[in-house]
């Protein structure tokens, strides 16, 4: 392993170039809904990938102590939701290794891609804007990001330096439905005008969760009252609150940064912690075992950003690494297993002026993780993972057609001395897109992709028991790279007062893997062994808005969003826990000072389900939200807020505890945001 590191030391030393003829550099676009996780620095709805944003009062009305339950009311994303404490995003009805999660563009460094009852190491209380990037710019950040990326921004490392001598971002709500409390801050301090010193930190605490109604579903309700054992019947009867979900989770960070018209340097130092139950699965029969699982995790982490502004054919070399050690203890009161990752990620760009139509941006990227699990339920042996890229991006405008494409080779290295395991992958990925301005309001796009994936560690290894999913896991050391071939059709139409953005995507599967049940019991636990084979996803995402009103600085408008995702294994039926339809629609009034929203979420019923899941009643969800800046000119915003107004049952199809665990009932909420 000690060569590879060396060889991936090597290649941050040699950087890609693609030479363009020198121009004049052009400003990056200002505003909130510009997307900065791309290659370039855009509106949304001028760009071949789409993207999302959260940011402001949405931001401020979306955010929850776990990412994904943040994301879920995105097009196209909906979140794992294994409980209240570990839920991470999915896209397009992909998750895990398909799916990278950054903060500030560099990985999480925690194993929440292992196993869905893992949280992610990102407190979502700090961040100043969340993106959502799909298409041919994913390829920047690896083969995981297949699926997607999510990226979590914030000023851990400073990106400016304030005006006044001390600039302040803070953050705090009250939420009834867990009786969370939480709040979060970072300060910048201007040590002179080229230099920035900072820190901050959050603290998140909740009590057991309140949700609408039973506990159990309706199948389990009917298992429970038909059983003659008096404390199973009892389960029938469950409600109000899920048991063993409380959390407590604080973080702190400083940093510093110089920051010139030349470029800039910036360091930060992180430590998360957090404790946390998982709901508990109730035994329906006589003497099962059932256990009440608690999680605590902590993670040491260092950041560093750099670049310097170029002459000539270039415009900007930057770099971007991470460094972090994580580790969790995994167990109920009487036993334990920690899970130990340390990862390295560092990433070199080189930009290119731009000369016309012509921009682009290539770079390098070395990926390293150490993952060690040790306890009775160690299901995956130690490893080592070290991977090496090379990508680049390029786009090119001629008149109303702008071209999108890009790159990336990537060699993939798994090893385990304990298992006597070693392999090498090597894969290629190639993605291009073409986005029309067909005339004033007529936008249409065309996205085409190969991508290829190297198996997880995970993927490849497992063979024990994992208490958290109470399954009994089994990998494939056989696996091949797992290859997708993607189409998407894009049109982005809009008049004076609307928009409509739809987008329709198929992708087709070679080598996918996949877990299935196998009907065997090892160590009192369903097995579920890793497989691979072929499998299509196709789907649709609609969403648009409409204004009634512009007058006098007040905007009334109504919007609008529908998705859905159908994905098939060939030879095996439906692919487990995808999201059903779902339909969203809101109408928000929004003043200088003062805005409310109303919306209605609707999620149909899934009944597409493998031998192993059971269908999903739909729901309705209703939500109210107003905000207040009662300062002018001033950061300053109150938010009071009411989600799932009428205390329904909701519970999430892509979720593995979706019959024990339903979403939150009723939760009132109030907010503070703060910039000074």
């Amino acid at each position: 392993m000690k060569l590879r590191l060396l060889l991936a030391g090597g290649i941050l030393l040699a950087l890609p170039a693609i030479a363009t003829a020198a121009d004049d550099p052009v400003d990056p676009p200002e505003g909130d809904d510009i997307v900065v996780t791309g290659t370039f620095q855009r509106d949304p709805r001028d760009a071949a990938s789409p993207m999302s944003v959260l940011a402001d009062e949405a931001l401020d009305r979306s955010l929850r102590p776990q990412l994904g339950e943040a994301l879920a009311r995105l097009p196209g994303v909906s979140a794992t939701s294994f409980g209240p404490n570990a839920s991470r995003p999915i896209l397009r009805g992909l998750a895990g290794e398909r799916v990278r999660v950054l903060t500030d563009g560099i990985g999480a460094f925690d194993v929440s891609n292992t196993s869905a009852d893992h949280a992610v190491a990102i407190d979502p209380l700090l961040s100043e804007r969340i993106e959502v990037l799909r298409g041919p710019a994913s390829l920047r950040f690896g083969s995981s990001a297949i699926g997607g990326v999510v990226n979590v921004l914030d000023r851990r490392i400073p990106t400016t330096v304030p005006d006044a001598p001390v600039a302040l971002q803070a953050r705090g709500s009250l939420g009834s439905a867990a009786d969370e409390r939480s709040a979060g801050a970072n300060i910048g301090v201007r040590v002179s005008e080229r230099f920035v010193v900072g820190g901050g930190g959050s603290l998140t605490d909740t009590g057991d969760l309140r949700v609408g109604g039973p506990v159990l579903s309706g199948r389990l309700r009917d298992q429970a009252r038909g059983s003659a054992d008096p404390a199973i019947r009892a389960l029938a009867d469950l409600s109000g609150r899920l048991a063993n979900t409380s959390a407590r989770t604080r973080t702190a960070n400083v940093g510093a940064a110089f920051i010139d018209d030349g470029g800039d340097l910036g360091v930060a130092i992180t430590r998360y912690e957090t404790r946390y139950g998982l709901p508990i699965r109730y035994a329906l029969t006589p003497g099962a075992e059932q256990e009440a699982v608690r999680i605590a995790a902590e993670q040491w982490r260092a950041d560093l950003r750099a670049s310097v502004v170029l002459p000539g054919l270039f415009e900007r070399l930057s770099l971007r690494a991470g460094y972090a050690d994580y580790s969790h203890v995994e167990g109920s009161a009487e036993a334990g297993t920690t899970f130990a990752n340390e990862g390295l990620e560092a990433r070199v760009e080189l930009r290119q002026r731009q000369r016309g139509g012509w921009q682009g941006v290539s770079g390098v990227q070395t990926f390293f993780r150490d993952f060690r699990a040790v306890g009775a339920e160690a299901f995956v042996p130690p490893n080592e993972t070290v991977q090496n890229g090379l990508f680049t991006l390029q786009e090119f405008a001629a008149g109303p057609v702008r071209f999108e494409g890009g790159g990336r080779v990537e060699w993939t290295g798994i090893h385990s001395q304990t298992a006597g395991f070693d392999r090498d992958f090597t894969g290629t990925s190639i993605a291009g897109g073409a986005f029309w301005s067909v005339a004033r309001g007529v936008k249409l796009g065309l996205n085409l992709s190969s991508t290829a994936r190297a198996p997880a560690a995970e993927e490849l290894l497992a063979d024990g028991a994992h208490i958290g999913t109470q399954s009994y896991e089994i990998g494939d050391r056989s696996f091949g790279i797992e290859r997708a071939r993607g189409v998407e059709l894009i049109a982005r139409l809009s008049g004076p007062a609307w928009r409509l953005d739809a987008s329709a995507y198929r992708t087709r599967f070679a080598g996918y893997i996949y877990e299935f049940e196998t009907g065997q019991v090892l160590e009192d636990l369903p097995v579920f062994r890793f497989a691979q084979g072929r499998a299509t996803y196709r789907g649709f995402e609609v969403e648009g808005e409409a204004r009634f009103v512009e007058r006098h600085g007040f905007t009334l408008k109504a919007d609008g969003l529908v998705d859905a995702v159908r994905a098939t294994i060939d030879g095996f039926g439906p692919a487990p826990r995808i999201p059903p339809l779902r339909l969203l629609g809101g109408i928000e009034g929004r003043g200088d000072r003062f805005g409310m929203r109303a919306e209605i979420e609707h999620s149909t019923r899934q009944t597409r389900v493998t031998g192993f899941e059971t269908t999903t009643d739909a729901f309705s969800v209703v939500n109210l939200s107003a905000d207040w800046r009662p300062l002018a000119g001033r950061e300053l915003r109150l938010t009071l807020s009411a989600s799932n107004l009428f205390d329904v049952v909701a519970r999430r199809h892509a979720s593995f505890l979706k019959d024990y665990a339903p979403l939150a009932g009723r939760d009132v909420r109030f907010g503070l945001s703060v910039g000074l």
